[in-house]
């Protein structure tokens, strides 16, 4: 017969030898999860090569506390800058032909890090995972990690959103990061926002500065170093539909999800490469893997 006294002795007893065993235990050293030394090799000279002959075209500003959606033909860079003060954005990227196909924020963090520079790559989603779009320079790329163990352009947050926002202060907000990104995609589709929204996915904060506290491990931001002229640059390894919110958190220096802080325009810019300066180029392919 079943003894729960034996059971409890057992449990208490594993107990003490775990507690006995923790400092041996949180001294156990880190394993990277997934080696990257195989993944594409990132050619600067080539990308600086096709960027000194491309040309700029398209530029415009977005509004504060709002988004808007722009394409990017593969093989073309497109640039997003702080030209207006300093102002963080969150950033959705599709393929364009094939929204199905969109950025994960998730898998580019486990194969890069939680903030993102030069020479990182986003990628999307499976079943196709692959590299959408590379980092080709980033003017912040000197911030690296403070002593609050804050980085600068995000993969660990999400947006800012109407859901959450309600939540935790029980009132409407609808010029949260979410709320902008799927209005702007519901008008570049045409379709409704209900429609619209379910593309909407989890971004790359462009400029955030954010991290972990310390002692309780929270999600923090902090005042971005973005300044008047910083900027952060891609290269489309795929036809790419964009959409960017200005965040209404300004520079997320004290809150966001308001009309408070002050916020300022965001610019894009895409720049066009004459075909010949990509006749060695290779677009990266959806992954070969298949389920038996």
């Amino acid at each position: 017969m079943h003894d729960p006294k034996s059971t409890l002795c057992s449990a208490n007893g594993n107990l003490i030898n775990t507690l006995d065993n923790a400092a041996q235990l949180r001294a156990s050293p880190p394993v990277i999860c997934y080696q990257t030394d195989s993944l594409p090799f990132f050619d600067i000279t080539f990308y600086k090569s096709v960027r000194s002959v491309s040309v700029r075209t398209l530029l415009f500003d977005i509004p504060p506390r709002q988004a808007r959606c722009f394409t990017v033909p593969a093989g073309s860079f497109f640039r997003i800058s702080c030209l207006h003060g300093s102002q963080v954005g969150d950033l959705n990227l599709w393929q364009r032909d094939n929204l199905s196909e969109r950025f994960f924020s998730g898998k580019t963090r486990q194969l890069h890090a939680t903030h993102l520079t030069t020479g990182d790559r986003l990628w999307s989603n499976m079943p196709y995972l692959r590299p959408i779009a590379t980092i080709t320079d980033d003017s912040l790329q000197w911030y690296g990690w403070d002593d609050d163990g804050a980085g600068v352009h995000d993969v660990i947050g999400t947006r800012c959103d109407p859901y959450t926002h309600h939540n935790l202060h029980g009132e409407n907000y609808h010029h949260c990061c979410h709320s902008n990104l799927t209005k702007a995609l519901a008008d570049k589709l045409g379709v409704s926002q209900r429609e619209a929204e379910p593309h909407v996915h989890d971004v790359l904060n462009v400029f955030m500065c954010t991290g972990f506290t310390k002692d309780t491990h929270q999600y923090f931001m902090k005042a971005s170093p973005a300044r008047k002229g910083d900027y952060i640059e891609f290269f489309a390894e795929t036809d790419l539909l964009g959409a960017l919110s200005a965040c209404p958190g300004g520079d997320c220096g004290a809150t966001h999800s308001s009309d408070v802080a002050e916020c300022h325009p965001l610019t894009v810019e895409v720049f066009t490469a004459p075909a010949e300066s990509l006749k060695d180029w290779t677009p990266f392919q959806p992954s070969e893997y298949r389920p038996d």
